[in-house]
């Protein structure tokens, strides 16, 4: 996680920036904290990347790379205000985790764009294009992370990222909104994942998929009280968090933890 020490809207790069309406920084921050303490309290340990003033996205530190079986797939983004963030991530990684790190020659922005299920069909990864991550990103992660990829086309620009619209539950299972997909993407889900927990559209834009889950808790943020009874009646127990200053950037709980999977 990386603190929002300098987060600001001051470009807008997605649907939900909006610079005319100034942030709370001190809110951001204390909104941040607690998400941090929720994941200690649930038994996680967090690690804190410094936050960079010139850098005021760093906060949303899942879009930094993405790591499977301790190999990292660093990020390039596709908008010149966040492209210094990659650095600082391929620096983390290779200094506090002494994971190989190696950066994507394709556009792709992390964990944003990929999501990884370990126990579904042998080691899968889900992965996102449309906006912000280049399909040839999707064959140079298999290459480099030695898993298979399953590309999925994003439609709707609201969701520009793969983990607004779609996320893990645990090893095996997912939750999506199906409109966010194109029609193929949609028959290539309900294949892979006939079980899976359909949102709707309220669920998606109360940003109830950019969720973080330990297998049991499913933490999400507070607007996303629907989403919330619907995992819960598929046995996970929600844990809301408020994080309505974050998603001035557009995003939420996903969006601000990068996962580190060893």
């Amino acid at each position: 996680m990386c603190p929002p020490e300098h987060f600001t809207v001051d470009y807008a790069i997605n649907p939900w920036m909006d610079t005319s309406v100034p942030v709370d920084s001190g809110l951001a921050l204390k909104q941040w904290a607690i998400l941090r303490d929720t994941l200690t309290d649930l038994g996680h340990a967090v690690h804190v990347i410094d936050a960079k003033p010139e850098l005021p996205d760093m906060v949303y530190a899942a879009n930094g790379a993405f790591s499977v079986d301790g190999i990292v797939y660093g990020a390039r983004f596709r908008y010149p205000q966040r492209a210094g963030e990659a650095a600082e991530h391929r620096k983390f990684y290779e200094t506090a985790t002494k994971w190989p790190a190696t950066q994507g020659q394709s556009v792709n922005e992390g964990e944003g764009d990929f999501a990884y299920l370990p126990a579904a069909y042998g080691g899968m990864i889900l992965a996102g294009h449309g906006f912000r991550t280049e399909p040839a990103a999707h064959l140079e992660a298999q290459e480099i992370l030695g898993r298979p990829v399953i590309s999925l086309q994003l439609v709707d620009p609201a969701f520009y990222h793969l983990d607004t619209a779609l996320a893990a539950l645990d090893d095996r299972h997912i939750t999506y909104y199906p409109e966010a997909f194109s029609e193929a993407s949609q028959r290539v889900l309900r294949q892979l994942f006939p079980d899976a927990v359909i949102a709707d559209r309220v669920d998606a834009e109360a940003f109830g998929l950019n969720l973080v889950s330990d297998g049991r808790h499913v933490i999400l943020n507070t607007e996303a009280r629907a989403m919330g009874e619907k995992v819960r009646a598929h046995g996970y127990e929600p844990v809301h968090v408020e994080l309505g200053e974050l998603k001035r950037g557009g995003g939420s709980v996903k969006c601000v933890v990068a996962e580190l999977r060893q």
